[in-house]
């Protein structure tokens, strides 16, 4: 019975029947958003949306049974089974939030399409390499906060009265979003060397920083695509090894009965 669900589940058929009931579900739960739709169709679509909830977790009920204290080893089953137990816990009252949440089993894209997974894969791997990144960010952004505190506070205490707001305004300088003539510009007309303190933070924070994250997300991704190439080859390797040895077996055993042929030739009486 395990077997027969094992291959159930891990059935290429099935696998895409669930795609297909996560694209429908990403189309309903889109559709609740929608006032004029909820009056025409709201019956129907929660009831879809009933039904597609039940498939997910009559689906998650084969795995844990199938694959029972593995299911937990692995982060993709685990992350299944999060995302659809938030959307069994009751959603009223002060747990109202966690209706928003229900959005989450969209996500269940990434552990059913293998490119998307190799991605995340990638992405998670770039962590380590991100956060050194981030701590030279932060520590940019705090050096130029206090400077542009110092320097322009009196002058433009809306956007760098203190430091929260120097920091927020800088992030705002690095999206590159109206920093020139929004901020810029103005606070070079009170001060006009301004200009020297703006373009570095733009060349460190943006061109530099950013473009740092960039190489090596994609340095990450690269890695990724490699380590799965070299376990695809060893993959394919070991195959080869095992059929190349059942060819050898299979070889020495025709020889060997080649050889009790003679044998047996060799001993028959000549006519």
């Amino acid at each position: 019975m395990r077997e027969r669900l094992k291959l159930f589940i891990q059935d290429g058929r099935v696998q895409r029947f669930i795609l297909a009931l996560i694209l429908i579900n990403a189309v309903t739960l889109g559709l609740e958003t929608v006032p004029s739709v909820m009056a025409l169709a709201g019956v129907w679509i929660k009831t879809l949306d009933l039904i597609i909830l039940s498939i997910f977790v009559v689906e998650i009920g084969i795995r844990l049974y199938v694959h029972r204290a593995a299911f937990f080893r692995d982060p993709w089953s685990v992350f299944d089974f999060v995302v659809v137990g938030i959307a069994l816990l009751p959603a009223t009252g002060q747990l109202a939030v966690l209706r928003a949440l229900r959005v989450l089993r969209v996500l269940r894209i990434l552990t059913i399409v293998p490119s998307m997974r190799r991605v995340v894969g990638a992405l998670l791997a770039a962590i380590p390499g991100l956060g050194s990144i981030v701590l030279v960010l932060l520590l940019v952004y705090y050096v130029f906060a206090v400077i542009a505190t110092n320097l322009f506070a009196t002058a433009y205490p809306e956007w760098f009265g203190d430091l929260g707001k120097s920091l927020y305004t800088l992030f705002q300088i690095m999206t590159l979003e109206s920093w020139s003539m929004g901020i810029a510009r103005p606070v070079m007309e009170h001060f006009p060397y301004a200009w020297a303190f703006f373009i570095p933070f733009i060349l460190i924070a943006t061109f530099t920083m950013l473009n740092l994250f960039i190489a090596i997300i994609v340095n990450a991704m690269q890695s990724f695509s490699e380590a799965g190439q070299a376990d695809t080859v060893a993959a394919v390797d070991k195959a080869r090894e095992h059929i190349e040895a059942d060819l050898h077996e299979e070889v020495r055993g025709l020889r060997r009965e080649i050889a009790e042929l003679r044998a047996l030739l060799a001993n028959l009486p000549a006519r």
